[in-house]
C-alpha cells in the first residue's frame, strides 16, 4: 500500500508537534524540510523511516497507509477563545484516529449503529422549550424520572460515541457528527474527579448535537445547552416528588442529598430551583453569596461529593466479543486499540 502523506500530517497533529518537533525527536536523522516534503507528498518515506516515525509518534506503521475514513468539519468547543490552534488540532486528530478505529471495530462485528435524534423536529424558542426537550428525551428514552446511571454509558447504548481524553484545562468537552449521522461527544479527562461536573459536561454537548439551537448567538446557546444538561440530571417531576414545587427555603442537608443521588452539583441545582420558581431570586443570591464566602464556589467536594461510575466502555466491549468469537486476530485488534501485541496481551486478555 502507498504511504499517505496526509496521515502524517495528522499523526504529527495529533501528537501536538511542530515539525521541528518531531525532526527533534527523530534525532535529527531527518530535516524538517525534509519532514515537509513527506507531508505535502513531494518525496516518499522508506519502510525504514516510517518505522521510526511511528516509534517516536507511538503509532503503529500501518497508521499512515490507511485511508483517512472519518471527516470533521465542525467542532464545538466548550471555552473555544481559550483554546489554542495547536491544541485544537491535537484533539481533533486524537478523536479521528479513535473514531476511524471505533468504526472500522463496527463494521468487523456487524454492529454500525443508527443514530435517531428525537429532539430533531423540536423547536427551540427558549428555555421553555428546553425543559420540554429534555423531558421529551427522557420520555423516548424510557428513563422516567430516575436518576442516571453512568451518563457515558446511556449515550453509548443510545449510538453516541463518546471519547474520554486528556486536553487542555480551558476545554471541557467538544461535540461534532461525522457525515451528519455520527454523533461524537469528547470529555477532557481532568474533569473526572469531579464527576458531577463530568456529567453535566457530557449532557451539555448533548444538547449541542441534539437541540435546535442554532438561530441564538453563542453565549444563548451555551445556556441552553447549561439548562438542558441541568433538566436531564435533575428532571422536573424529580424536583416536585422530593422537594415540592414552591418553598421559602431549602436546607443545605437536602441539597447535599440531592446531589449524591442525582450526581449533579449543588449549584446546579439551585439555579434549576431558581429557573423553575421554586425559591426567589433573594435565595438564589444568598445561596451563592454563601458559597463565595465559605470557599465552595469551585469546589463543593466539602458539602457533597457524588461518587458514581462514569465510564464509556462500548469499544473495549465490542473489541472483547471480535477476539471471542474470532473476527480478529489478537495482532488486529492490538491495531485497533493502537497497542502493541505484547501490551495488549498483558493489559487486555486472559490467559
Amino acid at each position: 500500500m502507498p504511504f499517505i502523506a496526509q496521515r502524517l500530517v495528522n499523526a504529527r497533529q495529533m501528537r501536538g508537534l511542530s515539525l521541528q518537533d518531531l525532526s527533534d525527536k527523530l534525532g535529527n536523522k531527518v530535516s524538517r524540510q525534509a519532514l515537509h516534503k513527506y507531508e505535502t507528498g513531494e518525496v516518499v518515506p522508506d519502510n525504514v523511516m516510517v518505522q521510526d516515525i511511528a516509534g517516536v509518534l507511538d503509532l503503529k506503521p500501518d497508521y499512515f497507509y490507511r485511508e483517512q475514513t472519518v471527516n470533521i468539519e465542525e467542532v464545538a468547543f466548550r471555552k473555544l477563545s481559550k483554546l489554542g490552534k495547536k491544541e485544537q488540532k491535537r484533539i481533533i486528530e486524537t478523536a479521528r484516529d479513535y473514531l476511524e478505529r471505533y468504526i472500522e471495530l463496527e463494521e468487523i462485528i456487524g454492529k454500525p449503529v443508527s443514530v435517531v435524534n428525537p429532539l430533531k423536529d423540536v423547536t427551540i424558542t427558549g428555555r421553555d422549550d428546553v425543559e420540554k426537550a429534555a423531558r421529551k428525551l427522557r420520555d423516548e428514552w424510557n428513563l422516567g424520572t430516575d436518576p442516571l446511571y453512568n451518563v457515558l454509558e446511556l449515550l453509548e447504548d443510545q449510538g453516541i460515541k463518546v471519547l474520554e481524553l486528556n486536553a487542555d484545562p480551558a476545554v471541557d468537552g467538544f461535540s461534532t457528527w461525522i457525515d451528519d449521522k455520527i454523533p461524537v461527544i469528547g470529555l477532557n479527562l481532568s474533569l473526572k474527579k469531579h464527576l458531577d461536573r463530568y456529567r453535566f459536561t457530557a449532557l451539555h454537548e448533548l444538547g449541542h448535537l441534539f437541540l435546535n439551537i442554532s438561530r441564538f448567538n453563542e453565549s444563548e446557546q451555551e445556556k441552553m445547552c447549561h439548562y438542558f444538561a441541568g433538566a436531564l440530571l435533575l428532571d422536573k417531576r424529580a424536583i416536585e416528588q422530593e422537594l415540592g414545587l414552591k418553598r421559602k427555603r431549602i436546607s443545605l442537608q437536602e441539597l447535599a442529598s440531592l446531589k449524591k443521588q442525582y450526581g449533579i452539583s449543588i449549584q446546579a441545582i439551585v439555579y434549576r430551583l431558581k429557573e423553575l420558581r421554586i425559591i426567589s431570586q433573594a435565595s438564589y443570591t444568598g445561596f451563592f453569596k454563601f458559597m463565595n464566602q465559605h470557599g465552595y464556589k469551585n469546589d463543593e467536594t466539602g458539602l457533597a461529593e457524588y461518587k458514581g461510575e462514569e465510564n464509556a466502555l462500548r469499544f473495549d466491549q465490542l473489541l472483547g466479543q471480535a477476539i471471542a468469537e474470532e473476527y480478529i486476530t489478537v495482532s488486529k485488534a492490538a491495531a485497533l486499540k493502537n497497542q502493541r501485541v505484547s501490551q495488549f496481551r498483558k493489559n487486555f486478555l486472559i490467559g
